[in-house]
């Protein structure tokens, strides 16, 4: 049987009617047991009380060994025959059963007219309530002793039963950081192996993000070993200058190397950061995604100014809200914005939109740089890789974090051609929310291209 569940019902229930069985034979046997001597103990009384009697009804006789009194009651209330006269019983007598009280206790009483005559037989309820406890005592003995036979059965039973679970636990102890298999699946009862198949997914997803991890130490080692590199070069350059121009060239250099490794660490980290988690589209705070845009065309002006290339908004919809980390969608736009004025070429244009399509709010940045071929699009977002050929310099990481922030809010990011033919990326979410209020930060638009 597959079934956990119905091994266990099976098993126990087996036990039960075993044990029950055996309990119902006992009580059976000791019941008739029981019963003889209650019927010989009411013939031996019987016989007792009746042993002096005759035709002519002798005088009382104290009995000894007898719990039953009989009287007999002549048609003038005198009694005629009384079998125990230390009874004490009433001088009355009620035709049929009845519980009376005298000075000697309480009896059960039994009264029929015979002819002109009463006969009454009386029994002490005492006498009763022992002989009832002694059979009580005698039936429920067995039952009391098949009790520990019972549960040492029932014990053995369930451990039977539960042994795959203890199988599950030692195949999971076994599992390591460095050895993740799956756990097998045949064999397993039909209880455990939701719980075989949600550990297995676990233990992929470990697999998994222990090799990005992994993979993204190495990556992030061997990308910090040129910089490092290049950084001990120009100080030892700065050291050995003698000349204070060549000396004030070489710091130059060394601060631009310094700039450019901070910003690759400050990559690193965002990057570590947003693969942690997920935020998903009913986690964190409403997001008015215009002041998105406003703020994020605001950082970027001067370094566009600076390259020539007019940087602005083209359609912003002050209604279009999201759901999620306020910082982190401000880090997937801005690395959208560095990457667009980054490739744009002077006198290029970079446009940014926000509003909704037809899954729900978007964010939209255009430009009229060189674009991305289609067979390249994908391997873009791999962390650290730039196009071969690609002078401009960057870590590689912009559209990796983008994605990482887009995946932890149930967005979707999709690279296409913009109508000037550069790149277009849109980072769709897959739900919005009703607008909290209208946005406070307003941005100048401008007409599409």
């Amino acid at each position: 049987m597959r079934s956990l569940r119905g091994t266990l019902l099976v098993t126990l229930l087996a036990a039960v009617i075993a044990a029950t069985l055996a309990g119902a034979v006992a009580a059976y046997r000791i019941s008739r047991r029981e019963i003889d001597a209650i019927f010989d103990y009411h013939l031996r009384q019987l016989a007792l009380s009746l042993r002096d009697r005759a035709l002519g009804f002798p005088g009382p006789r104290v009995e000894t060994g007898s719990d039953l009194v009989i009287q007999i009651w002549g048609p003038d209330g005198e009694r005629l025959y009384v079998s125990s006269p230390a009874a004490e019983l009433p001088d009355e007598a009620v035709i049929g059963f009845a519980t009376v009280a005298s000075p000697s206790g309480t009896w059960r009483v039994y009264s029929a007219a015979l002819g002109d005559r009463v006969i009454q037989v009386a029994q002490p309820l005492s006498v009763r309530g022992e002989l009832a406890f002694a059979a009580a005592a005698r039936t429920l003995a067995p039952l009391f002793l098949l009790l520990p036979v019972l549960a040492l059965l029932i014990w053995s039973l369930v451990g039977r039963g539960l042994a795959p679970l203890d199988r599950l636990a030692r195949a999971v102890a076994t599992r390591t950081p460095d050895s993740l298999e799956p756990l097998p699946e045949e064999g397993v009862q039909d209880e455990v192996r939701p719980l075989v198949q949600s550990l297995n997914g676990l233990m992929a997803r470990l697999s998994t993000a222990l090799a990005s991890q992994r993979a993204f130490v190495a990556d992030a080692a061997h990308e910090l070993r040129t910089p490092l590199a290049a950084l001990k070069l120009q100080a030892q350059l700065a050291e050995r200058a003698r000349d204070p121009a060549d000396r004030q060239s070489a710091l130059a250099e060394l601060e631009v190397g310094l700039d450019r490794a901070a910003h690759l660490v400050k990559q690193l980290l965002t990057l570590a950061r947003e693969e942690r988690g997920t935020v998903g589209p009913s986690g964190g705070e409403p997001v008015a995604l215009a002041d998105l845009v406003a703020q994020t065309v605001a950082d970027y002006a001067r370094l566009a100014e600076a390259k020539g290339i007019d940087l602005g908004a083209t359609s912003v919809d002050e209604h279009a809200y999201v759901r999620g980390d306020p910082l982190a969608l401000r880090t997937l736009l801005a690395n959208l914005v560095d990457n667009a004025v980054r490739y744009a070429p002077g006198g290029g244009r970079v446009d940014v939109a926000s509003g909704f399509g037809q899954k729900g709010a978007f964010l939209e940045v255009t430009d009229s740089g060189p674009g991305i071929p289609p067979e390249e699009r994908e391997r873009v977002f791999d962390r650290f890789y730039r196009r071969p050929g690609t002078r401009e310099e960057g870590s590689g990481l912009g559209l990796s974090i983008v994605k990482a922030i887009a995946e932890r809010h149930g967005a979707q990011v999709t690279l296409g051609e913009a109508p000037g033919g550069g790149l277009a990326v849109r980072v769709e979410f897959a739900e919005s929310i009703p607008p909290i209020g209208t946005s406070t930060l307003k941005v100048p638009l401008r007409e599409s291209p």
